[in-house]
């Protein structure tokens, strides 16, 4: 097992990326399922049982807890942890999981880097979003679509059309890891975040906060 990442965030706030080479026994070990959770569990197929775990486990070391504080989800089906003030974000891909806490809106999202993302980038970027990659177009559509999960995580209230309700501003690419600001714009709703992606050998990692200024 490993915490191949774990690192502050502005204003306050942190971020955790997990190696996952444990078992689900392991996990199921470790962690005290709510009755939501294990009925979840139950209907998932046994790989992302594993990832999805491995992700509860790992936002339950990230929060200092001896004692896990249970994890439950709003109205809408977004994630809050018993006890905290702090707004959460969890994802998975194969054999990685990330967390993000913070005091202001946030959303995360992980994946692996495949080349088969560039037959639906047209599926999730708008025109102008695609006339911005102007190099390393399969790094730059997953930034792209990481960006969207944590916007639609941000959001919380799902029913977002990630082509027409969530957009990236243009930006460059800064080598393995940069900045950049987007929007999540649907009927009287309009908010903007600050984004940050980062290269983790073959997988993107995307997280997002609130701007301060909107917060």
């Amino acid at each position: 097992m490993s915490l191949i990442a774990q690192e502050n965030i502005k204003p306050q706030g942190e971020f955790g990326i997990w190696h996952i080479s444990e078992t689900r026994d392991f996990f199921l070990q470790q962690l005290d399922l709510t009755r939501e959770e294990a009925a979840k569990y139950a209907l998932m197929k046994e790989k992302v049982q594993t990832e999805w775990l491995a992700a509860r486990y790992l936002l339950h070391k990230l929060s200092g807890r001896q004692v896990r504080g249970k994890l439950y989800k709003d109205e809408y089906g977004k994630p809050y942890l018993e006890g905290s003030p702090f707004h959460i974000s969890l994802s998975h891909s194969k054999d990685m999981a990330a967390v993000i806490a913070s005091p202001l809106v946030c959303g995360i999202d992980i994946q692996l880097i495949v080349p088969k993302i560039k037959r639906i980038a047209q599926k999730f970027m708008s025109p102008s979003e695609l006339e911005d990659i102007v190099n390393n177009e399969i790094m730059h559509m997953h930034i792209v679509w990481g960006a969207k999960e944590c916007l639609y995580k941000s959001y919380g209230r799902k029913k977002l059309d990630f082509k027409n309700h969530i957009f990236i501003d243009t930006f460059k690419l800064q080598g393995d890891s940069g900045s950049f600001t987007g929007s999540v714009q649907k009927d009287d709703f309009e908010q903007r975040y600050q984004l940050h992606y980062k290269r983790y050998n073959d997988y993107i990692l995307v997280y997002s906060t609130q701007l301060e200024e909107d917060a």
